[in-house]
């Protein structure tokens, strides 16, 4: 029995075209051979893929297909041979023709290497989380060589192509299989996809085209942002040769701590110590948020553990808005020690209140006075 083609490519019976078309470019750049070199598994795969594709993207070969369930009797089928075994099938230009320059950029490609991703890192304050910060950031990368301007040969001479390739970067294998003959490309073993060879290499780079270079860099790392989040610059990592690509700088930020703050998200959690004296008859105070001053109103009777909401004093989102909310614990400070007059006060003033006046523990606070005056 034949195979389910919209099970190969993971469509539904009435996917449309572009649907289609969608799932077998995602297959196909996953199995192609050019990505899965000697990997026969992958290349059966491709043409597995391939196959669905040519039936499902056509309107009569589809019709057919929905009818009889079955391939049989299909016209040219470009993978499978239809013209018999002598056909042969260049995967590399058909998934360049499905793909633009996603395949055929790597010969065009060929003479050239791209740039090293290079990975920094950069601790900033609360504060600058708040308002965002530019900073001088100095790393090091794979710069040009200045010995060779980048061609790896002594003096900056012309390296030679590569007779194996012919330049290209490539090999081509050509196989036979009982669908007929397959040809595909590989790296070139000679130059290893460079393309070209050095005879004399430079003394300076080693033939390589780059050297480990300090760079400075002014980059700007923008309000909001979270601890442990990446930046991507692109094209601030090691420099390309032979018309490669540079390749990316990845920033992590790390985020300094603040005893005074716990974060979560766009939110702050904070704590004010108060005295007997502010919970129990309400007080006005200043306490110091990320980047302003904060005025709190105590109301009396404040109990330890309330918590106070201050809208918008706590951080931005990452890409604009408005600020988080500032958290703020009520904690009540006990005294630890008292003087024999204040120990009268507090017994007066639970007396006052109709309370049990405490007597202290023995050997407590309370105790400990009146023993000492006995």
């Amino acid at each position: 029995m034949s195979k389910d083609l919209y099970g190969v490519l993971g469509v539904e019976r009435g996917a449309s075209k572009s649907e289609i078309k969608a799932a077998f470019q995602k297959l196909a750049r996953q199995y192609h051979p050019d990505v899965n070199p000697n990997n026969p598994e992958a290349e059966e795969k491709f043409k597995e893929v391939s196959h669905a594709y040519d039936i499902l993207s056509d309107d009569d070969k589809r019709a057919v297909y929905d009818r009889t369930g079955s391939t049989d009797g299909m016209p040219q089928d470009p993978f499978f041979g239809g013209q018999g075994a002598g056909f042969g099938v260049d995967l590399g230009d058909i998934f360049e023709t499905f793909f633009g320059s996603g395949g055929g950029s790597r010969r065009r490609r060929s003479m050239g290497r791209d740039g090293q991703d290079v990975r920094s890192e950069l601790e900033i304050t609360l504060k600058e989380v708040l308002i965002g910060v530019e900073r001088e950031l100095t790393y090091q990368k794979q710069t040009v060589c200045s010995g060779c301007s980048g061609t790896g040969a002594e003096g900056g001479a012309k390296p030679d192509a590569c007779a194996n390739c012919q330049g290209t970067g490539q090999v081509t294998r050509i196989q036979q299989s009982f669908l007929g003959q397959i040809q595909t490309r590989t790296t070139c073993p000679t130059c290893q996809g460079e393309g070209v060879v050095i005879k004399n290499k430079c003394s300076k780079c080693r033939g390589r085209g780059v050297t480990p270079e300090p760079t400075k860099l002014k980059v700007k790392v923008p309000a909001g942002i979270d601890d442990g989040q990446t930046i991507r610059l692109s094209g601030q990592g090691g420099d390309g040769v032979g018309g490669g690509r540079p390749g990316d700088l990845y920033l992590t930020v790390t985020i300094q701590e603040d005893d005074r703050f716990v974060r979560s998200g766009v939110d702050l959690q904070t704590a004010v110590e108060l005295t007997f004296a502010q919970a129990s008859l309400g007080d006005e105070i200043t306490i110091d948020g990320v980047g302003e001053a904060v005025s709190l109103n105590i109301p009396a009777g404040t109990q330890p553990g309330r918590t106070f909401r201050m809208k918008g004093l706590g951080l931005p989102p990452l890409h604009g808005g408005p600020r988080g909310e500032l958290y703020i614990q009520a904690t009540v400070r006990i005294p630890e020690k008292l003087s024999e007059a204040e120990v009268k006060l507090i017994q007066e003033l639970a007396e006052l209140r109709g309370e049990q006046v405490p007597k202290g523990a023995e050997g407590g606070l309370l105790g400990g006075i009146f023993k000492r005056k006995r």
